[in-house]
């Protein structure tokens, strides 16, 4: 008799859950450059641990403090509004459906010409220690 040998999952897909979290439910809080962001998936609310990602919120009128971070790669993708992205001094309108490469280490601000709502997804994760000013 042949003996079945069935595929056995990773030890660490034998640990994993399936995490869904709703933005409705997620508090607001305030970043350390000025934006208020939600986090939607982060190392606060799931078991993440190469990424975030979060909503942020910039009135129309203000903008972000620029800054950079050493260790995070960003990605924004804007909702709704539109404004100015700024990125190592260069400066591009941006509106829905933008979506925005930040290099770990570049400088960058973004300001609102229109209240912006946008997806910021951080890796690694958003962490306040990361993120500097001149």
């Amino acid at each position: 008799m042949q003996e079945v040998v069935l595929p056995v999952a990773s030890p660490i897909a034998q640990h994993r859950r399936m995490t869904v979290l709703n933005l409705a439910h997620q508090a607001p809080f305030e970043t350390k450059d000025g934006s208020t962001i939600r986090s939607i998936l982060d190392r606060t609310n799931a078991p993440v641990e190469k990424q975030s990602l979060a909503e942020a919120r910039i009135p129309a009128g203000t903008a972000t403090q620029r800054h950079y971070h050493r260790l995070a790669e960003e990605f924004y993708f804007i909702l709704e509004g539109a404004g100015e992205m700024e990125i190592d001094g260069e400066t591009r309108r941006v509106g829905p459906g933008d979506a925005i490469l930040i290099p770990a280490g570049a400088w960058h601000t973004i300001t609102a010409g229109e209240t912006l709502r946008f997806l910021c997804c951080c890796a690694p994760p958003y962490a306040h220690e990361d993120t500097f000013f001149a």
